[in-house]
């Protein structure tokens, strides 16, 4: 990555047509080609910027362009649409490389995938004294989240969502349909669990039959499998 700190001002052609007077600015110069065009304001979006695919490539400055007091041309060019971005430089008080390697990508945590781990290290919270059987139980329309056994033995299929909705609600209503036809899980119940449930889903849910759950992430990250975490 390539960044540049210039007084520069800057055109845009294309599909449109923008223009940034001079001014002080921070050059983003991408290793995937792309060239972003930064202010020391408007928080993380760029006054303009030029996507890949695109290849910048250097020009000399015209007559009228270097009398002005430019010394450097950059024309990003976008190699499906044509549309440019010139850069006049007028002065550069920066210039450095740094190779940051490969990004590893970003890692949400309070997923999906987090919510069903930690449930079903708890399923208490689902049923008191309860037992799980498994995540991703099959079926086949696809695997509910978890399959637990209450107390006393009986089935109860949960789906697990960050934010519950109706369509989660339908979900676990087909699942509740196919498990409930097998005799060594009938009868079935189902809870809806998330960390939060739309009123129109809890609605119908419960005139299904099927409970609500909700599930408190931070606090089921401090206390899982029962022992207590820092970290």
């Amino acid at each position: 990555m390539r960044l540049v700190i210039a007084r520069c001002s800057v055109d845009y052609t294309g599909r449109l047509n923008a223009h940034l007077p001079l001014a002080t600015r921070l050059l983003v110069h991408k290793g995937d080609g792309s060239l972003l065009v930064h202010s020391d304001g408007g928080s993380y979006k760029p006054l303009n910027w030029m996507s890949p695919p695109c290849t910048l490539a250097p020009e000399v400055p015209g007559e009228e362009e270097a009398s002005a007091g430019v010394v450097e041309v950059w024309r990003v060019t976008h190699k499906k649409t044509g549309d440019a971005l010139r850069v006049q430089i007028y002065e550069i008080l920066h210039d450095s490389n740094h190779d940051l390697g490969i990004d590893p990508g970003l890692q949400k945590d309070g997923v999906e995938a987090d919510l069903q781990r930690l449930l079903a290290e708890q399923v208490d919270l689902i049923s008191e004294g309860g037992t799980l059987v498994r995540r991703e139980y099959p079926t086949a329309i696809g695997p509910v989240d978890l399959m637990i056994r209450d107390a006393g033995g009986a089935a109860i299929a949960v789906e697990v969502k960050r934010r519950g909705d109706i369509d989660g609600v339908e979900q676990l209503t087909r699942y509740l349909e196919l498990l409930g036809r097998d005799p060594h899980l009938a009868p079935i119940t189902g809870v809806f669990a998330a960390q939060e449930i739309k009123p129109q889903a809890r609605v119908l849910a419960e005139d299904r039959g099927i409970r609500c759950v909700v599930l408190d992430y931070e606090d089921m990250k401090g206390t899982a499998s029962g022992a207590p975490r820092l970290f």
